[in-house]
Parts: C-alpha cells; structure tokens; sequence
C-alpha cells in the first residue's frame, strides 16, 4: 500500500469577529486574519508571528492555536506542529475544528511513524466526522502500516530469541570441548599415576631379585649361610678340644698331702 496520506492544511477562518464586544478578542481575531494572509503568501515566519501574538492576546483563541501549527507543519517543524494541534484540541469549540485538529494530528504522527498514535487519532477525527474519505483513508493506512511494524518487531524478538538459544547451544558445545579435554588431561594423569606405581612395583621386585641373587652362593663361593654355620661348628669343635686339654690339666695336678712328714 502507499505510504502518502493526505491532510488538511487549509486555514480555520473566524467568522464571530463581529459578534465580539470584548477589544481584546477582536484584536486576536485580527490578527489571526492577518496571519492567514501572510500564510496564503507562504510567509510562515510571519504568519507565525502573528499567530502567536493572537495567542497572547486571547489564550482561548484555537482558530490562531490550529493555524500556527499548520505553519509549523508546513516549515517541517513536526515537534511544535504536534504540541499546537494538541492545543487546537483542547480549545476547540465544535465537531467540525475537533475533527481538523485530529486530523492533522495523525499526519504528524505518521512522519514520525509513530503509527499507533495515528490510529488513535484519525480514529478520533472519525468520531468527529464520520463521512470524511480522507480521514478514512489515512486510519486505514495507519493501522496497515502499524501492523506491519508489530510484525517487524515480533520477527526481530524471534530472531534475538533464535540467536541466543544458537549462542546457548555453542556454549554447551564449547563446554562439552572443555568436559573432554579436562576428562583427557584426567586420563593422561591417570596413565603417568599408573605408569609410576608399575615403574615401583617393578623396582620392587627388581630389588627383591637382586637381593634373592645376591643370598645365593656363586660358583666357588661360601655363602653368608654357610659361612655362619661354618664358624658355629669349628667353635664347637675349638671347644671340645679346650674342654679335653683342661681335664687332662685337671687329671696332670699332684695332690698335696695335708701330713706334713
């Protein structure tokens, strides 16, 4: 669908100057005529001035209100246009200015694709003046292009949702690296682990061996064993000789006689 609306920028013109007995309304309602000229003109700084001093002039005024914010429209000042129609609003006497102030008040909000806004103000402008095409068109432009930006935003939501469930899954990945790796690491510690403990046990029985080898004799050799057994029996053998020497000592002594002849 087409993305141009249509809005109303046409002036608001008093028509109850005659009917004002107070000086200070007439001189706002005069100088709100005098804005229009210079509008006409396209004198927009100009026109704005004297909206402004209509203001000052009569704060109520909401003819000056909603013709200096088709001004500011205009000049491409979409803040202040928007802040002037929503005071045409509050000032608005009948139906007919509600519906021109709303519906001008959509238009900003459509440059500013704030369109949910605009829906609710073209819908306003509706309420107001039920046969307008124009505002009919643009309400239902407002609400085409707000449900494609919802649909824009739900899609993007989707996509973050996607890329962090993407982002959770690399990481459960990239944990599971980290898992076998350490589980690895693990596995090689065990294998030194084990590795030592059979380099001890061989050790071990390597000692016990050695030590087996060395307790039996080699060739031509007397073992400590035998070696100790050797050196009991030639004791035992030193001894019973002794004992034979000091018996036959014993047997040798003369015995004196205690008489003394």
């Amino acid at each position: 669908m087409k993305k141009n609306f249509k809005t109303f920028l046409f002036l608001l013109v008093s028509t109850n100057i005659l009917s004002q007995n107070n000086s200070l309304d007439k001189i706002s309602n005069n100088l709100t005529l005098d804005g229009n000229v210079e509008f006409v003109d396209e004198n927009l700084i100009d026109a704005e001035a004297f909206y402004r001093t209509a203001i000052a002039k009569d704060s109520m005024n909401n003819i000056a209100s909603y013709n200096m914010a088709n001004a500011f429209y205009k000049s491409g000042f979409n803040k202040e246009a928007l802040n002037e129609y929503k005071s045409s609003i509050k000032k608005a006497k009948n139906k007919k200015d509600l519906h021109k102030s709303f519906h001008n008040l959509g238009d900003v909000y459509m440059q500013s694709k704030d369109y949910q806004n605009a829906v609710n103000a073209f819908k306003n402008a509706l309420l107001n003046n039920p046969q307008d095409d124009e505002t009919r068109y643009n309400y239902a432009l407002a609400k085409e292009l707000l449900k494609n930006d919802n649909k824009k935003k739900d899609d993007n939501k989707d996509d973050k949702k996607d890329d962090k469930k993407d982002d959770k899954k690399d990481d459960k990945k990239d944990d599971k690296k980290d898992d076998k790796k350490d589980d690895k690491k693990d596995d090689k510690k065990d294998d030194k682990k084990d590795d030592k403990k059979d380099d001890k046990k061989d050790d071990k029985k390597n000692n016990n061996k050695d030590e087996k080898k060395d307790d039996k004799p080699k060739p031509n050799q007397i073992s400590p064993e035998q070696l100790k057994n050797l050196l009991k029996a030639m004791n035992n053998e030193e001894k019973k000789v002794q004992d034979k020497v000091n018996k036959n000592k014993i047997k040798g002594i003369p015995v004196k006689n205690k008489k003394d002849w």
